[in-house]
């Protein structure tokens, strides 16, 4: 739990007692590789923060998947939109790894914000951080080639590429694994 509170400390300080209010509504959680977290149709009931693994948001579809996004350890991860309004997801989540979460409802974590002086800070600067990711992700979808794309994804997470199966990154970048084993093999 320890991680948690560096996290947040990153962001801002927390007093003792706003540490001890939030860390008593967490729950921690685990869960075995490839294990849904969240199905479409869902509400999102949780906050959670990844002390181990990996974790995939994507749309199924038939010939293959639409992932959008990978969380890794000391990280939150939520279906925002679906916590934000209480209304179905329109994705799923799932482990990729074996995963251990502390957990915080919807319902304490709207209480963490009404009685602690650090949650509202909190909360909006890890919305701000959810918008700069999402912003990036949606700019380079639009200006970037899906070369230039697993380039710098090569570049900036590593850890995609020797822990996330191919055919997720291809999904990931926007492209088929078939133009993926194309571009791999262009550039070595």
């Amino acid at each position: 739990m320890n991680e948690i509170r560096n996290f947040i400390e990153d962001i801002t300080l927390i007093s003792d007692s706003d540490w001890q209010f939030f860390s008593s509504k967490l729950q921690e959680v685990k869960f075995k590789k490839n294990t849904p977290l969240l199905k479409i149709g869902e509400i999102e009931k949780h906050l959670s923060f990844i002390t181990k693994g990996i974790i995939r948001l994507y749309i199924p579809k038939d010939e293959f998947d639409l992932t959008f996004g990978f969380v890794f350890n000391n990280a939150f991860i939520t279906a925002y939109d679906s916590l934000l309004t209480q209304s179905p997801s329109e994705y799923q989540i799932e482990t990729l790894t074996e995963t251990i979460l502390w957990r915080i409802s919807n319902k304490d974590l709207q209480e963490v914000y009404e009685k602690t002086n650090s949650g509202n800070i909190i909360g909006r600067k890890m919305a701000e951080n959810m918008f700069l990711i999402k912003s990036k992700r949606e700019l380079s979808l639009l200006s970037q080639t899906a070369e230039e794309r697993y380039l710098d994804l090569f570049s900036n997470r590593p850890e995609l590429l020797q822990q996330i199966p191919l055919k997720y990154i291809a999904s990931y970048i926007g492209i088929t694994p078939q133009a993926l084993s194309r571009i791999r093999k262009r550039i070595t």
